[in-house]
């Protein structure tokens, strides 16, 4: 899979500001009113990342979840990885 071109990821980043760009990965914090509610949406990502087969890294501490998506094997950002963050802010 290739990596994102800059304007492939700044197109991204425009529609979903939420999401940023940290050391070629993209980057969301998620915080909830509870450890369980982050838990509960924890889960739903895995269950979801092990549907398409692509996994972000989580970061989970008390009611705050980290998310970090890149595409190891192609050593940055790809559409696997916008299409996941797509997918993940619906949850």
């Amino acid at each position: 899979m290739a990596l994102l071109g800059d304007h492939a990821l700044n197109d991204f980043l425009a529609r979903h500001p939420e999401w940023t760009v940290v050391g070629g990965e993209l980057v969301r914090v998620f915080t909830f009113p509870d450890f369980g509610s982050a838990l509960g949406f924890v889960v739903r990502v895995g269950a979801a990342a092990e549907k398409a087969n692509h996994h972000p890294d989580i970061d989970l501490r008390w009611n705050r979840v980290v998310l970090r998506l890149s595409t190891h094997s192609a050593g940055g950002i790809t559409e696997k990885d916008t299409e996941m963050a797509t997918s993940i802010g619906s949850y």
